[in-house]
């Protein structure tokens, strides 16, 4: 089949990679216009877009994907299909026409649980104990439309987003192939999403990623490991933001009010709702990361001192 492949961040690139790699013609990449980055807030293409750049296949970058000058190139591509893995944006319906087979979504959940944006995150910080991936073929409600293939992954109990996202991101990559394989060769199905176990996964903001100490830990834990790397657990400290590691939480220890810090010869506790937690790496305003023992000693925590 020919494809246009429509993804943004560095997760679609296994995806990207395997359809070039595969029987299918990819033809053309849409995906986010460059967007600030570094201290120096230079434009900077998606690893999408850079991917395409080296190998001279052709980039389609719409403000947004309803711009008619986007829809009358992309039916002058006549794609019969566009694979999705983490595109952000919506497509209208006008476009989902375009394609003889529309336009199909590599998602990182088992649909219906976590439909939305951040559905890896909202895994972790739940506390499930399986999760997944789900190609779907997108229609105009936020992650409803039909499945046509899924599998299953578990959930490690010091797994962050950002390393199961990695891992399903790979797995994820060889199931949208196989569903573009079995839709080019008319044996694909794909099934109605069941009516229960709906879940909703909204992005994961900054102001989300403040950790809140007077939860219990293992809550404080899932916190910190779901917003690990993006966009990074935080709390303050003398009245600055500090962002942190994940955390480990040390049943063994008490005694310590919720955001209290003990710093002994081995490690450094915070107490929470319940037992403490150690933290695990550190790293202050305009400083480098460092390990949570390096950065007391620097700063010399006082005893009593507190975190948030």
């Amino acid at each position: 089949m020919r494809l246009v492949f429509a993804g943004t961040p560095e997760v679609a690139r296994p995806s990207l990679e395997a359809i070039a790699a595969s029987a299918h013609d990819l033809v053309a990449v849409v995906t986010r216009h460059d967007a600030p980055a570094g201290r120096g807030r230079h434009l900077v293409r998606s690893p999408v877009a850079a991917w395409a750049d080296e190998r001279g296949i052709e980039v389609l970058t719409p403000a947004r994907p309803r711009e008619q000058s986007f829809l009358d190139r992309l039916a002058e591509l006549k794609p019969d299909c566009v694979p999705v893995v983490a595109y952000g944006a919506l497509v209208p319906p006008v476009a989902l026409a375009i394609p003889r087979y529309g336009w199909i979504n590599l998602h990182f959940s088992l649909l219906p649980s976590w439909r939305g944006a951040a559905p890896i995150q909202h895994a972790v910080l739940h506390g499930d104990e399986v999760t997944g991936a789900s190609v779907f073929q997108i229609e105009e409600g936020l992650d409803t439309g039909p499945v046509f293939g899924m599998l299953v992954e578990k959930l490690g109990p010091r797994d962050t987003s950002g390393e199961l996202l990695s891992r399903l991101a790979s797995a994820g990559a060889g199931l949208l192939v196989s569903v573009l394989d079995a839709i080019a060769d008319g044996t694909a199905r794909a099934v109605p999403q069941p009516v229960d176990g709906v879940s909703l996964a909204p992005k994961i903001t900054v102001t989300d990623a403040e950790v809140r100490w007077r939860d219990p830990a293992f809550a404080v834990d899932r916190r910190v490991r779901a917003c690990t790397p993006a966009p990074g657990a935080w709390t303050t400290f003398r009245g600055e933001r500090v962002k942190l590691g994940p955390v480990l939480p040390t049943p063994d220890a008490s005694g310590l009010a919720p955001g209290e810090l003990l710093v002994d010869r081995a490690r450094v506790l915070v107490g929470t709702g319940t037992e403490p937690v150690t933290l695990g790496e550190v790293r202050a305003s305009g400083k480098r990361t460092m390990s949570a023992l390096d950065w007391a000693r620097g700063v010399r925590i006082d005893a009593g001192e507190r975190v948030g």
